[in-house]
């Protein structure tokens, strides 16, 4: 089942999963599910860090039931409408990023390099688990090795002004 905005209007399981109908896009729905996450961003980053983390934390958690949950009613595996996974997964990824252009973009850069590629550890979870885990767990350790990276530039740029 290709679920459409009506049918998001009367599930919240399905508005969430979708990306509040980001994923229902025809083209690259994981990035559009990403920018809807980015923005996001812009309004959880007031949060004091232990909610931000705390928030992000219940989100993925929440998110394993929610992409499992959407999965079954389209009776897919892992359908692309599903953008949740990428929308916890940039919030993973800007985790102490400040709210700069430039440092927003390359997290939002490699992210997707990462989710679409799915190099080493992302792809092998990305093949081996299922349902809701499966779903969640390749994008919320490319969102955290993509802030590993955004951070490790960010180390780079500081020492390189000193």
């Amino acid at each position: 089942m290709k679920p459409t905005f009506p049918d998001l209007i009367g599930s919240p399981t399905l508005m969430i999963a979708l990306g509040f109908g980001s994923g229902l896009a025809k083209w690259a729905p994981g990035t559009l599910g990403s920018v809807v996450g980015l923005g996001l961003y812009l309004s959880l980053s007031l949060l004091p860090v232990a909610a931000y983390l705390g928030l992000v934390a219940l989100a993925g958690l929440l998110g394993i039931w929610i992409c499992a949950r959407a999965a079954k009613v389209m009776q897919q595996k892992d359908p692309s409408a599903i953008v949740w996974d990428e929308i916890v997964g940039i919030w993973c990824a800007l985790i102490w990023v400040p709210i700069e252009p430039f440092w927003l973009l390359l997290a939002f850069g490699l992210f997707r390099c990462l989710d679409i590629a799915k190099p080493g550890p992302i792809g092998w979870l990305d093949r081996r688990l299922t349902g809701g885990v499966g779903i969640m767990a390749d994008d919320v350790v490319a969102g955290i090795l993509t802030c590993l990276m955004v951070h490790g530039a960010m180390l780079g740029v500081s020492i390189l002004a000193v």
